[in-house]
């Protein structure tokens, strides 16, 4: 797994966008148990914090230590770094087993050799994500798109054509069951856009290369506008969830 986020882990902590509780409503209604989660590539643990709300224990694994120290602090919740793919403990079994944003970055075997010995009988696996931010305004529109294909292309890493694909196209050995999609709707300011843009791997992989800022044409939009103006922003959710195979 790349680690591609520690160097902007607090912007991330701050200006990502957070999933609905849509989601969570329908990935908890097909469980039986709601003892214990795990979630994998926590990142700041966004995901686990819900998860807490939810679940009497969670385990919130990642590699980097900068965005573990991002996190919120719940008595219910142990923090680890640990590698997606890494052996442990054969004692810890979860009726859930969550990746948000992050499976993309596994080695896909050595994960699901995890999920197999850790997913409890009746438990299930998520891997959700979200992809390319639009917005209802055509003028930021536009300009998102253009950086993602046009200025930032070549510096994606491979593994983002799985989010590009809404995750169709990894491989899925579980019985699998069909999900509904979903959707991130954001009121946010043009400055409040640029802050979330610049977590994007890419933008630094840019910046690395070029020694420019790939964001410069939207935070001169931004200045252009009325600091204080909010626009529709929408961030398409999917996800494939699915059993282990017995």
């Amino acid at each position: 797994m790349k680690d591609l986020f520690s160097t902007n882990a607090a912007l991330y902590a701050q200006f990502r966008p957070h999933y609905p509780d849509e989601l969570f409503r329908f990935i908890y209604a097909q469980l039986e148990n709601h003892e214990s989660a795990w979630d994998v590539g926590t990142g700041n643990g966004q995901i686990a914090a819900k998860l807490a709300r939810h679940f009497t224990t969670v385990l919130a694994t990642d590699i980097s230590d900068k965005q573990l120290a991002e996190a919120s602090r719940l008595p219910n919740i142990q923090y680890r770094k640990q590698a997606a793919e890494a052996v442990f403990s054969e004692q810890e079994n979860f009726d859930l087993i969550i990746s948000a944003q992050a499976i993309h970055w596994f080695d896909f075997p050595s994960f699901y050799a995890r999920v197999y010995e850790h997913l409890k009988p009746k438990g299930l696996l998520a891997a959700t994500g979200y992809g390319l931010i639009g917005c209802k305004d055509e003028q930021f529109n536009g300009a998102i798109r253009h950086l993602y294909y046009d200025l930032l292309g070549n510096c994606w890493d491979p593994e983002r054509k799985y989010i590009d694909d809404a995750y169709k196209t990894i491989p899925f050995p579980f019985r699998e069951i069909s999900c509904p999609h979903f959707a991130i709707a954001e009121q946010w300011t043009a400055n409040r856009l640029c802050a979330y843009l610049e977590t994007w791997s890419a933008v630094n992989h840019y910046k690395e290369r070029y020694e420019k800022d790939p964001l410069a044409s939207i935070r001169q939009m931004a200045s252009a506008v009325d600091p204080e103006v909010l626009y529709d922003f929408e961030f398409p959710v999917f996800v494939r969830a699915g059993f282990a195979i017995r």
